[in-house]
């Protein structure tokens, strides 16, 4: 097995890392920044032209900004958007909007078309979000050391496939487990499922997240080494499962096996 550095150290023998991807490996915040400003402003242009009596405009798009994450100064790691699937994400604004007397069929209806509407608004950034500095360098590396990849995301199976084809990573990664695939993220199933497709053991795994989820998800499916990465949110997270944290992927290495 492989043995794992961080900023010089050992600290453990692997035969699989698993990466998250939204915050890991890239640099989602942008996009989920203004999907979220998007997905609100259509929210409100429907809700006005049903003439909905509520709260101040102000006051609901505040509440809606609060069930995404979103926040003044960037997205709150441990939010909805930053973590949790689309379905989970419709769920929050059609629940805020129930809080202001629709009834669950209509707030659904409003929530789907106001993302659908928002999927088809132009976003001005690039289509695929850009990989972090350095995650390039230790995929490589992990290549070059026989060590198993694989990305576990709840990213939809589609938008995984075009990230890593967009940055050339598809022929380094064995497997993929998404939010189209049951069960998925944070059940610890997800994890286990997604080791026994790549042949791997989940102790003889690493597994690295931004978000809390992941790592207690991680440590509940049997996984060896669990890493918190910090250095892909403006507000970094608050990871205190992890075994190991750090925040820039120059500091994680690997050495191949003798």
């Amino acid at each position: 097995m492989a043995e794992l550095l961080l900023k010089g150290q050992p600290i453990g023998r692997v035969k699989g890392v698993l990466f998250d991807k939204d915050g890991t490996l890239s640099r989602s915040e942008p996009h989920l920044l203004k999907l979220a400003d998007d997905r609100i402003s259509q929210a409100l242009q429907i809700w006005k032209t049903l003439g909905r009596a509520a709260l101040s405009e102000d006051a609901l798009r505040q509440q809606l900004r609060d069930a995404f994450g979103r926040r003044d100064n960037g997205l709150d790691p441990a939010g909805t958007l930053a973590v949790a699937a689309r379905r989970d994400n419709l769920t929050s604004m059609a629940t805020v909007l129930c809080l202001q007397g629709c009834s669950w069929p209509e707030a659904s209806r409003i929530a789907s078309d106001s993302f659908d509407a928002s999927d088809q608004s132009p976003s001005g950034l690039p289509t695929i979000s850009e990989l972090l500095p350095g995650v390039d360098g230790l995929i490589e590396a992990l290549n070059q050391a026989a060590v198993t990849m694989a990305v576990i995301s709840n990213d939809t199976r589609d938008g995984i496939d075009q990230f890593l084809s967009h940055h050339d990573l598809h022929k380094r990664i064995s497997g993929l487990w998404s939010a189209d695939d049951a069960p998925s993220k944070p059940d610890p199933g997800a994890v286990q499922a997604l080791c026994a497709q790549c042949d791997l053991q989940p102790k003889d795994c690493a597994l690295i997240g931004d978000a809390e989820t992941d790592l207690t998800m991680a440590t509940a499916a049997g996984i060896g080494v669990v890493l918190g990465f910090r250095g892909g949110w403006a507000v970094p997270p608050h990871l205190p499962s992890a075994d190991h944290l750090f925040e820039r992927w120059a500091d994680l290495n690997v050495k191949a096996s003798a």
